[in-house]
């Protein structure tokens, strides 16, 4: 197993995969000179080690450098990689100005393919472990399974991206659970060796992901989970995360018609025939949703909280809204809000 580990990581030096199954490059690939040969495979795998994992799956399909299918328990699944955010492989139509697809977007992509593809005929599929933060599986909006993904050696993929500079520190929706402190050592280490999408060379004659606003701002929003977090953990009845639908529930048991403070991101915004307003919180299940409406009086004053530039890029997105649950038609209602019971819930970035 050691040795086919080994094999799986040797591209990472030379930035090559398996031809057959590298994506299509936009061009000639870059020459980003993003894995210094002084930096020793033993270092690197010690710097991301976690222990074997206890149970392992088949992958079956990686998509790009953080999402892949996996077979588990007869079924196929899903993942989306924790606390990584790989650069975006080709596409027609651009997500968003922050998310360019990039000749390093596919680069990654290629690489990640040949690390989980099989050495020999006779080797059969990689197999791989997941980890979970404190156990708990969550999923995001897509039914992805968010996870970190184990190799049979004990090394976790994801410290390994940030490591080897494949992908940053990606803490936009909190700060690892895991392994914080061992991602922002890695991307400092990655970002000083210039490695991967910190080596100035890396897309020179393409599009650029902006790093410089993206890391303020992926940081100001961790920061305001992290805090939120810590009043979680002493009260967990009364501080929520909006798109947590089984705390919301629990709360609803252990402290029913209390005032709770939920942490939020708005989604979108519905304009009622009566004349009040509808705010659809972000959430992880789609069918248990929490929405809090805003009487028409209510709106003139609500203005001023600025819900709508809350959700624009490279400013704080998370809110707090005080209220209390109740059982809606399609989902929770937060009932009882007023203007003033809305808040940022972190600090604004500061961009340099």
């Amino acid at each position: 197993m050691r040795t086919r580990f080994l094999l799986a990581l040797t591209p990472l030096l030379a930035l090559a995969s398996a031809p057959a199954l590298a994506a299509p490059l936009q061009g000639r690939a870059p020459d980003v000179n993003a894995y210094p040969k002084q930096a020793s495979f033993p270092e690197v795998l010690r710097d991301c080690s976690v222990g074997a994992p206890e149970e392992l799956f088949d992958v079956l399909r990686v998509i790009d450098g953080d999402t892949l299918w996996v077979e588990r328990e007869g079924q196929r699944e899903k993942l989306r990689l924790l606390s990584v955010d790989t650069e975006e492989k080709f596409m027609e139509r651009e997500l968003s100005p922050s998310k360019p697809s990039t000749r390093y977007g596919d680069l990654v992509t290629g690489w990640t393919q040949g690390f989980f593809t099989p050495r020999s005929p006779e080797a059969g599929p990689v197999r791989v472990g997941l980890r979970f933060p404190g156990g708990v599986e969550q999923r995001d909006v897509y039914g992805r399974l968010l996870c970190h993904v184990i190799t049979e050696e004990g090394v976790d993929f994801n410290l390994l991206l940030v490591r080897m500079g494949l992908s940053p520190y990606f803490n936009k929706y909190g700060h690892s659970r895991l392994d914080h402190e061992r991602f922002a050592a890695h991307q400092a280490k990655a970002m000083a060796e210039k490695r991967g999408v910190w080596n100035a060379e890396t897309n020179k004659s393409g599009k650029k992901r902006p790093y410089a606003r993206l890391l303020p701002w992926w940081e100001a929003r961790g920061a305001a989970v992290h805090a939120f977090r810590e009043l979680a953990a002493a009260d967990p009845a009364h501080w929520i995360a909006a798109d947590e639908p089984e705390a919301l529930e629990m709360s609803m048991k252990a402290a029913p018609g209390e005032e709770v403070t939920l942490l939020c991101i708005v989604d979108r915004f519905f304009d009622e025939d009566d004349g009040s307003r509808t705010v659809l919180l972000r959430g992880g299940d789609k069918r248990r949703s929490v929405r809090v409406r805003i009487e028409p009086e209510a709106l003139e004053a609500m203005a001023k909280v600025d819900l709508e530039g809350s959700k624009e890029d490279f400013r704080q997105n998370y809110l707090t809204v005080k209220g209390t649950l109740a059982v809606g038609k399609r989902g929770f209602d937060l009932v009882g809000v007023e203007p003033g019971d809305w808040r940022r819930a972190g600090p604004e970035p500061v961009f340099k």
